[in-house]
C-alpha cells in the first residue's frame, strides 16, 4: 500500500528543483545536495516524522524564496540609488 504522504513528498522535492535554477551556487550543486537530502530519509516511514521533514521542507521553500528577493532588491537598489557614502 502506498503512502497517502508520497505526493506531498513529490510536490515538495519538484518545488525545490524548480527553486534550486537560480541557487547562487549554481543549480547543478543544489541539485545534488537535494537528491542527497532526499535520498538521505528515503527509507522514514512514521506519518508524524515524514509530516515534520515536509514542513521543514517548506521552511526551506521559504528560506529560498527570501534570498531570491532579498537578491532582487539589492540588485534594484543598486542599479537606481547612489551609493551612500
Amino acid at each position: 500500500m502506498a503512502n497517502p504522504l508520497r505526493g506531498e513528498v513529490i510536490k515538495l522535492y519538484k518545488t525545490l528543483l524548480y527553486l534550486g535554477r537560480e541557487y547562487p551556487q549554481g543549480a547543478a550543486f543544489f541539485r545534488e545536495r537535494l537528491k542527497s537530502a532526499f535520498m538521505k530519509n528515503k527509507d522514514v516511514t512514521d506519518p508524524d516524522e515524514i509530516k515534520k521533514l515536509v514542513a521543514r521542507g517548506d521552511f526551506v521553500i521559504k528560506e529560498l524564496e527570501a534570498l531570491y528577493f532579498l537578491r532582487k532588491y539589492r540588485a534594484m537598489k543598486k542599479r537606481y540609488y547612489e551609493p551612500e557614502n
